[in-house]
Protein backbone atom coordinates (compact mmCIF):
# COMPACT_ATOMS: atom_id res chain seq x y z
CA UNK A 1 0.00 0.00 0.00
CA UNK A 2 1.18 3.36 -0.99
CA UNK A 3 2.02 5.65 1.98
CA UNK A 4 1.31 9.28 2.00
CA UNK A 5 4.42 11.83 1.69
CA UNK A 6 3.63 13.95 4.44
CA UNK A 7 0.27 16.19 5.45
CA UNK A 8 0.21 17.69 1.52
CA UNK A 9 0.96 16.08 -2.06
CA UNK A 10 1.44 17.70 -5.16
CA UNK A 11 -1.00 16.93 -8.36
CA UNK A 12 1.62 15.02 -9.93
CA UNK A 13 2.22 13.25 -6.93
CA UNK A 14 -1.41 12.29 -6.77
CA UNK A 15 -1.42 11.63 -10.33
CA UNK A 16 1.03 9.00 -10.37
CA UNK A 17 -0.93 7.41 -7.16
CA UNK A 18 -4.99 8.26 -8.06
CA UNK A 19 -5.05 4.41 -8.11
CA UNK A 20 -3.61 3.80 -4.92
CA UNK A 21 -5.28 6.27 -2.39
CA UNK A 22 -9.15 7.28 -1.89
CA UNK A 23 -10.07 10.79 -3.49
CA UNK A 24 -12.71 12.88 -1.95
CA UNK A 25 -14.10 15.88 -3.22
CA UNK A 26 -14.82 18.24 -0.46
CA UNK A 27 -16.03 21.43 -2.63
CA UNK A 28 -18.29 23.58 -0.56
CA UNK A 29 -19.24 27.33 -0.98
CA UNK A 30 -20.14 30.22 1.24
CA UNK A 31 -22.19 31.64 -0.55
CA UNK A 32 -24.56 28.64 -1.55
CA UNK A 33 -23.76 27.18 -4.39
CA UNK A 34 -23.87 23.75 -4.77
CA UNK A 35 -20.55 21.64 -3.98
CA UNK A 36 -22.47 18.48 -5.79
CA UNK A 37 -22.88 20.35 -8.74
CA UNK A 38 -19.31 21.61 -9.35
CA UNK A 39 -18.21 18.00 -8.67
CA UNK A 40 -20.74 16.40 -11.44
CA UNK A 41 -19.63 19.17 -13.58
CA UNK A 42 -16.11 17.32 -13.68
CA UNK A 43 -14.08 15.86 -10.81
CA UNK A 44 -10.70 14.25 -10.49
CA UNK A 45 -11.14 10.12 -11.98
CA UNK A 46 -12.03 7.93 -9.19
CA UNK A 47 -13.10 10.75 -6.85
CA UNK A 48 -16.03 10.72 -4.73
CA UNK A 49 -18.22 13.64 -3.02
CA UNK A 50 -18.00 14.61 0.83
CA UNK A 51 -20.56 16.63 2.61
CA UNK A 52 -19.33 19.49 4.27
CA UNK A 53 -22.89 20.63 5.92
CA UNK A 54 -23.97 16.47 6.03
CA UNK A 55 -21.08 14.72 6.87
CA UNK A 56 -18.72 16.79 9.00
CA UNK A 57 -21.03 19.05 10.35
CA UNK A 58 -24.08 18.46 12.67
CA UNK A 59 -26.89 21.11 11.40
CA UNK A 60 -26.07 24.61 12.04
CA UNK A 61 -27.92 26.36 15.20
CA UNK A 62 -26.96 29.55 17.38
CA UNK A 63 -26.03 27.76 20.07
CA UNK A 64 -23.44 25.53 18.38
CA UNK A 65 -22.59 27.56 15.47
CA UNK A 66 -22.60 27.58 11.26
CA UNK A 67 -20.30 24.36 11.42
CA UNK A 68 -21.12 22.13 14.41
CA UNK A 69 -18.60 19.11 15.36
CA UNK A 70 -20.48 15.77 14.59
CA UNK A 71 -20.70 12.65 16.59
CA UNK A 72 -17.32 10.97 15.27
CA UNK A 73 -19.70 8.12 14.07
CA UNK A 74 -20.92 10.08 11.91
CA UNK A 75 -18.11 10.68 10.34
CA UNK A 76 -16.88 7.31 9.79
CA UNK A 77 -20.46 6.17 9.03
CA UNK A 78 -20.08 8.83 6.11
CA UNK A 79 -16.56 7.36 5.38
CA UNK A 80 -17.96 3.87 5.32
CA UNK A 81 -21.17 4.80 2.75
CA UNK A 82 -18.12 5.67 0.40
CA UNK A 83 -16.19 2.92 1.01
CA UNK A 84 -12.95 4.07 2.70
CA UNK A 85 -11.46 1.75 4.95
CA UNK A 86 -9.83 2.51 7.88
CA UNK A 87 -6.31 1.95 6.98
CA UNK A 88 -6.58 3.25 3.35
CA UNK A 89 -4.70 6.25 2.63
CA UNK A 90 -7.24 9.56 1.61
CA UNK A 91 -6.77 12.67 -0.63
CA UNK A 92 -9.00 15.48 0.00
CA UNK A 93 -9.04 18.48 -2.60
CA UNK A 94 -11.37 21.24 -2.92
CA UNK A 95 -11.10 24.18 -5.68
CA UNK A 96 -10.53 26.48 -2.46
CA UNK A 97 -6.62 26.34 -1.96
CA UNK A 98 -7.74 23.43 0.42
CA UNK A 99 -9.35 25.79 2.92
CA UNK A 100 -12.42 23.51 2.66
CA UNK A 101 -10.52 20.04 2.00
CA UNK A 102 -8.67 20.70 5.26
CA UNK A 103 -11.49 20.62 7.57
CA UNK A 104 -11.93 17.13 6.25
CA UNK A 105 -8.40 16.47 6.88
CA UNK A 106 -8.97 17.50 10.94
CA UNK A 107 -11.53 15.46 11.11
CA UNK A 108 -10.12 12.27 9.18
CA UNK A 109 -6.57 12.87 11.21
CA UNK A 110 -8.52 12.99 14.29
CA UNK A 111 -9.84 9.45 13.87
CA UNK A 112 -6.68 8.24 12.48
CA UNK A 113 -7.17 7.80 9.02
CA UNK A 114 -4.23 8.89 6.62
CA UNK A 115 -5.10 11.35 5.04
CA UNK A 116 -3.19 14.77 2.74
CA UNK A 117 -5.04 17.46 1.55
CA UNK A 118 -4.21 18.28 -2.71
CA UNK A 119 -1.83 21.33 -2.26
CA UNK A 120 -3.20 24.13 -4.28
CA UNK A 121 -6.53 22.26 -4.82
CA UNK A 122 -8.25 21.02 -7.95
CA UNK A 123 -6.08 23.17 -10.20
CA UNK A 124 -2.95 22.03 -9.29
CA UNK A 125 -4.24 18.59 -10.84
CA UNK A 126 -2.60 17.95 -14.35
CA UNK A 127 -5.14 15.35 -15.47
CA UNK A 128 -8.42 15.42 -17.40
CA UNK A 129 -11.46 15.54 -15.22
CA UNK A 130 -14.51 13.33 -15.57
CA UNK A 131 -18.48 13.34 -14.88
CA UNK A 132 -18.66 9.79 -14.36
CA UNK A 133 -18.99 8.83 -11.01
CA UNK A 134 -17.07 5.76 -9.09
CA UNK A 135 -18.69 2.65 -7.98
CA UNK A 136 -18.74 2.63 -4.74
CA UNK A 137 -18.87 -0.60 -2.11
CA UNK A 138 -19.37 0.70 1.20
CA UNK A 139 -17.19 -1.19 4.20
CA UNK A 140 -17.66 -1.68 7.55
CA UNK A 141 -16.83 1.27 10.21
CA UNK A 142 -16.47 0.90 13.80
CA UNK A 143 -17.96 3.93 15.70
CA UNK A 144 -15.21 6.02 17.61
CA UNK A 145 -14.98 9.39 19.33
CA UNK A 146 -12.96 12.01 19.12
CA UNK A 147 -9.34 11.80 20.71
CA UNK A 148 -9.31 13.87 24.19
CA UNK A 149 -7.70 17.49 23.56
CA UNK A 150 -8.23 17.81 19.80
CA UNK A 151 -11.38 19.69 20.07
CA UNK A 152 -12.21 22.95 22.16
CA UNK A 153 -15.75 23.58 23.35
CA UNK A 154 -17.02 27.17 24.29
CA UNK A 155 -16.31 26.97 28.00
CA UNK A 156 -12.93 25.33 27.29
CA UNK A 157 -11.47 28.38 25.36
CA UNK A 158 -10.63 30.67 28.25
CA UNK A 159 -8.83 27.62 30.19
CA UNK A 160 -7.08 26.95 27.25
CA UNK A 161 -6.47 30.48 26.78
CA UNK A 162 -4.62 30.43 30.79
CA UNK A 163 -2.35 28.07 29.91
CA UNK A 164 1.19 28.81 30.43
CA UNK A 165 2.09 30.11 26.68
CA UNK A 166 -1.27 29.27 25.29
CA UNK A 167 -2.21 30.91 22.02
CA UNK A 168 -5.71 30.99 20.26
CA UNK A 169 -5.30 31.70 16.11
CA UNK A 170 -8.11 33.63 14.60
CA UNK A 171 -7.83 32.16 10.90
CA UNK A 172 -10.47 34.80 9.35
CA UNK A 173 -9.26 37.35 7.22
CA UNK A 174 -7.89 40.49 9.27
CA UNK A 175 -11.08 42.87 8.50
CA UNK A 176 -13.13 40.53 9.89
CA UNK A 177 -10.88 39.85 13.15
CA UNK A 178 -11.81 43.70 14.20
CA UNK A 179 -15.12 44.68 12.05
CA UNK A 180 -16.52 41.29 11.35
CA UNK A 181 -18.61 40.93 8.74
CA UNK A 182 -22.14 41.98 8.97
CA UNK A 183 -23.29 39.38 6.33
CA UNK A 184 -21.89 36.10 8.45
CA UNK A 185 -20.56 37.13 11.47
CA UNK A 186 -23.35 37.68 14.44
CA UNK A 187 -21.23 40.43 15.29
CA UNK A 188 -17.68 42.58 15.44
CA UNK A 189 -14.39 41.31 17.27
CA UNK A 190 -13.06 38.16 18.13
CA UNK A 191 -12.51 36.32 21.30
CA UNK A 192 -10.40 38.09 23.95
CA UNK A 193 -6.64 36.92 23.56
CA UNK A 194 -6.82 35.63 20.18
CA UNK A 195 -4.27 36.18 17.20
CA UNK A 196 -5.06 36.93 13.41
CA UNK A 197 -4.20 34.78 11.26
CA UNK A 198 -5.46 34.60 8.34
CA UNK A 199 -5.40 31.36 6.74
CA UNK A 200 -4.81 32.91 3.29
CA UNK A 201 -1.69 34.19 4.01
CA UNK A 202 -0.05 30.00 4.28
CA UNK A 203 0.12 30.56 0.91
CA UNK A 204 2.10 31.65 -1.76
CA UNK A 205 -0.13 34.31 -3.61
CA UNK A 206 1.55 33.45 -7.10
CA UNK A 207 0.47 29.95 -7.16
CA UNK A 208 -2.04 29.01 -4.16
CA UNK A 209 -0.30 26.34 -2.75
CA UNK A 210 0.91 26.28 0.96
CA UNK A 211 4.26 27.97 1.58
CA UNK A 212 7.54 25.94 2.49
CA UNK A 213 7.78 24.04 6.03
CA UNK A 214 10.28 26.84 6.89
CA UNK A 215 8.53 30.00 6.16
CA UNK A 216 5.11 28.37 8.06
CA UNK A 217 7.40 28.05 11.00
CA UNK A 218 8.56 31.33 10.99
CA UNK A 219 5.67 32.53 10.28
CA UNK A 220 3.34 31.01 13.23
CA UNK A 221 6.73 31.34 15.32
CA UNK A 222 6.11 35.28 15.03
CA UNK A 223 2.65 33.91 16.62
CA UNK A 224 4.14 32.30 19.70
CA UNK A 225 2.81 29.00 18.35
CA UNK A 226 5.77 27.12 18.36
CA UNK A 227 6.30 23.39 19.20
CA UNK A 228 5.05 22.23 22.36
CA UNK A 229 3.04 25.42 23.21
CA UNK A 230 -0.87 24.77 23.39
CA UNK A 231 -2.39 26.19 20.05
CA UNK A 232 -5.84 26.35 18.74
CA UNK A 233 -7.46 27.48 16.23
CA UNK A 234 -10.92 28.84 15.22
CA UNK A 235 -12.51 31.48 12.36
CA UNK A 236 -15.80 31.90 11.47
CA UNK A 237 -17.40 28.31 11.48
CA UNK A 238 -14.73 25.93 12.10
CA UNK A 239 -13.87 25.30 8.25
CA UNK A 240 -10.61 27.40 7.44
CA UNK A 241 -9.23 27.50 10.76
CA UNK A 242 -8.76 23.67 9.99
CA UNK A 243 -6.14 25.05 7.08
CA UNK A 244 -4.13 27.41 9.62
CA UNK A 245 -3.58 23.80 11.43
CA UNK A 246 -3.24 22.11 8.44
CA UNK A 247 0.05 25.11 8.15
CA UNK A 248 1.23 24.19 11.74
CA UNK A 249 1.20 20.66 10.95
CA UNK A 250 3.29 20.69 7.95
CA UNK A 251 5.43 23.25 10.10
CA UNK A 252 6.23 20.49 12.87
CA UNK A 253 3.52 21.92 15.40
CA UNK A 254 0.98 19.30 16.60
CA UNK A 255 0.11 20.29 20.28
CA UNK A 256 -3.04 21.43 18.70
CA UNK A 257 -6.83 21.43 19.11
CA UNK A 258 -9.63 22.98 16.96
CA UNK A 259 -12.28 25.11 18.53
CA UNK A 260 -15.35 24.00 16.46
CA UNK A 261 -18.03 26.61 17.29
CA UNK A 262 -15.69 29.28 16.44
CA UNK A 263 -16.93 33.16 15.92
CA UNK A 264 -20.40 32.09 14.76
CA UNK A 265 -20.50 30.42 18.36
CA UNK A 266 -19.21 32.69 20.43
CA UNK A 267 -20.55 35.90 18.67
CA UNK A 268 -24.08 34.56 18.96
CA UNK A 269 -23.54 34.66 22.69
CA UNK A 270 -23.99 37.85 23.93
CA UNK A 271 -22.94 37.30 27.81
CA UNK A 272 -19.25 36.00 25.56
CA UNK A 273 -16.60 38.99 25.72
CA UNK A 274 -15.58 40.54 22.16
CA UNK A 275 -12.59 42.14 21.42
CA UNK A 276 -12.47 44.57 18.71
CA UNK A 277 -8.98 45.82 18.63
CA UNK A 278 -6.81 45.37 15.78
Amino acid sequence: MVTLPGQIVSGEWLAEHVGEVEVLDARWYLDGRSGRAAYERGHIPGARWIDLDADLSLPPSAEGGRHPLPPAAQVTAALGRLGVAPDRPVVVYDDSSGSIAARAWWLLRALGQPVAVLDGGLASWPGELTTEEHDVEPVERAAMEWPVGRFLEIDDVVPHLARSGAVLLDARAASRFTHGDPVIDPRPGHVPGAQSAPWMANLDPDTGRLLPAEALRDRYAALGAADGAPVAAYCGSGVTACHDLLALAIAGVDSTALYTGSWSQWGADETRAADTSA
